[in-house]
């Protein structure tokens, strides 16, 4: 089993409060964002902070992932209720569950979700 972290987030977030709010999710396998989001240098260097690799997922994973948290701005953009919550279902794999829904950073700037299942190879 793996566990990955979702995340989503503004570009105008500082890169160290980005990193608080991931490890208070604690210890992940992979971190997972949107393609767009996984091009960003902040993305990047989450993942490296956190040793661990990133996984984009393709917008139209993204709009087919069905999630238990709605926002009306992300399904606007998206086609999801939550990009994290969509991002760690879908890396995690076709039987995946969520350990941890969408949570929202005290600056109100990212989100995050854990999912766990056997990966998208198991």
């Amino acid at each position: 089993m793996i566990r990955v972290l979702g995340i989503g987030f503004r570009t105008v977030i500082e890169p160290q409060s980005l990193l608080r709010f991931a490890q208070a999710f604690g210890p992940v396998d992979l971190l997972a964002t949107s393609a767009q989001k996984a091009g960003e240098d902040i993305a990047q260097e989450l993942a490296r902070a956190l040793g661990v690799g990133l996984v984009a997922v393709a917008p139209h994973a993204i709009r087919a992932q069905p999630t238990p948290s709605v926002s009306p701005r992300i399904m606007a953009r998206f086609g999801t209720g939550s990009l994290a919550e969509a991002a760690a279902l879908v890396a995690a794999g076709p039987r995946a569950g969520l350990l941890q829904f969408r949570q929202v950073s005290p600056c109100g700037r990212a989100t995050g979700a854990v999912a766990e299942g056997q990966g998208v190879d198991g």
